[in-house]
């Protein structure tokens, strides 16, 4: 409960399955928070779409709701950072504000033959070398290629300056600021295969090549800094509290801020729907050769910083199917309990391919796929290879950055809902032989919009001062003799094969 000589920050958190609104004290610590489902829509196999006006309203919905718990009145909000699922790709009516469709999800696949033509064109070299991305469908760019061909009237509509086109960040500071700031921070330009982010600026040569009209996109600024005020409308949608806008990034570099990993060499994890890796590198930036992605961290005082990112694709998401696809488990937490009643998987492998392998293999066409099934697999045997299967993905990751930016990677901070297993988090130190730290406070990624809005006013003067509040909760400490783990890693290795080239191209 807010007293009234109190302030704090609210970060929205705008996610992949759903919304989120926390509110934070000056020590970094959330005081009340809310979240609400969203619609995940499935056109067609390997498609996915949001609801643009309800990604909007949830969001209204859960800031009004945790501004009320934490009885936060008029006065007593410094600043709102938003934080945003990345490369969900929306088109909307300059003039009426109105979607041309639905949101076109980071996970759907349906610019994938746009990819191959691209590729075959011969252009990776230049998105790799300018963007620091491979040419996927799992970004920006032909996402929106893909619209403008396929919506009836849009290209034409898009080339008059009639169209924006935004991620999710993009699309809430448009609704939040009542259409007057189109607007996007540096680490959303840089995950959608447009943005040159050695040279901070939208790519004219890519644009070209992918037929993407410039007058489509938006601004692009820092992370942290006046994005805009609150409208009249959105003031009163959440109950009458103002704050201005003041920090913006993408999830994955939220929660590196959020972690407080502001030194080069430092590395976190989020495990979510999916689970994205990412390895500070300052001022330099790393350019990957082996699958992993160069990328914004954040921009900040007056510059920008770096990071190597591993995305991978499916991992919470394989707990989820679990649930809702097989029914053998109830809640993703009963996984932890399934899993020690086994000694091992009985030699059970899974690949959670279901939107193809993201870093460090790239494959669009792979497939989910379970092997080393015998007469003798129980659920409990499936529950604990997707575990499993969680923390080898992020070793392949983790060894791929080792490799790529010439560092040692002494420990790794994690949070996510994949943290609070502690099968999970032990089996993860056991394959990695390295400590995990489980953060103290799990809403990295809101904390991260937090930190970067209450920088923008100066709720907090410095990064040494967020510094001082990150604590892990719980510590993990490798057990695993060396030939078991390098055995369970070569197998991992063969199932991953399996699964490869699965799908027609």
């Amino acid at each position: 409960m807010a007293s009234s000589n109190q302030r704090f920050v609210l970060a929205i958190d705008q996610g992949t399955t759903g919304s989120a609104a926390l509110v934070f004290d000056a020590r970094g610590l959330p005081v009340a928070a809310a979240d609400l489902d969203i619609r995940q829509i499935y056109p067609r196999p390997g498609w996915v779409s949001h609801d643009p006006e309800e990604i909007y309203l949830s969001c209204l919905t859960v800031v009004r709701r945790a501004l009320e718990e934490a009885r936060v009145g008029q006065g007593g909000l410094s600043a709102i950072g938003i934080t945003n699922q990345r490369e969900t790709t929306l088109v909307w009516d300059r003039e009426t504000g109105q979607p041309i469709s639905e949101a076109v999800v980071w996970q759907c696949r349906r610019s994938a033959p746009l990819c191959h033509e691209l590729i075959a064109r011969g252009l990776e070299p230049t998105v790799r070398a300018r963007t620091g991305l491979l040419i996927d469908a799992y970004f920006s760019a032909t996402k929106i290629r893909w619209l403008l061909d396929n919506v009836a009237g849009a290209r034409a509509r898009a080339e008059a300056g009639e169209l924006a086109f935004g991620t999710v960040d993009s699309w809430l500071l448009w609704r939040l600021s009542g259409g007057r700031v189109h607007a996007t921070d540096v680490t959303n330009a840089a995950r959608t295969m447009l943005f040159n982010i050695h040279e901070q600026a939208w790519d004219a040569d890519l644009l070209r090549e992918l037929d993407i009209p410039a007058m489509l996109l938006p601004e692009v600024r820092p992370s942290s800094g006046l994005f805009c005020e609150l409208s009249d409308e959105a003031r009163t949608a959440i109950g009458g509290v103002d704050a201005p806008i003041t920090g913006v990034a993408g999830d994955q570099h939220a929660a590196l801020f959020g972690q407080a990993c502001f030194r080069p060499g430092m590395v976190k994890n989020t495990y979510g729907t999916g689970s994205f890796l990412l390895l500070n590198t300052g001022p330099r930036a790393v350019s990957s050769e082996r699958g992993l992605l160069t990328t914004v961290a954040w921009g900040l005082d007056g510059g920008v910083e770096y990071a190597l990112e591993g995305s991978v694709f499916v991992t919470g998401a394989a707990v989820q199917w679990l649930r809702d696809g097989l029914g053998i488990i109830a809640s993703a937490d009963h996984t932890e309990a399934m899993a020690e009643r086994v000694s091992d998987t009985g030699g059970v492998y899974f690949v959670p391919a279901f939107a193809g392998l993201g870093a460090p293999h790239w494959d669009m066409h792979a497939r989910g796929t379970i092997v080393g099934l015998t007469g003798g697999t129980r659920r409990e045997h499936l529950a604990r290879a997707t575990l499993e299967a969680i923390a080898y993905q992020t070793v392949d990751v983790v060894q791929m950055m080792r490799q790529e930016a010439g560092t040692d990677v002494p420990v790794l901070r994690v949070d996510g809902g994949g943290s609070a297993n502690g099968f999970l988090m032990q089996f993860q130190a056991d394959v990695l032989n390295i400590p995990i730290e489980v953060a103290e406070v799990q809403e990295t990624t809101a904390r991260g919009a937090a930190y970067l809005a209450g920088l923008g006013v100066g709720f907090w003067d410095s990064r040494d001062a967020l510094t001082q509040q990150w604590r892990p909760a719980r510590r993990f400490l490798p057990e695993m003799p060396a030939r078991r783990r390098d055995e369970l890693l070569g197998n991992w290795h063969r199932a991953v094969e399996c699964a490869r080239g699965w799908a027609p191209a």
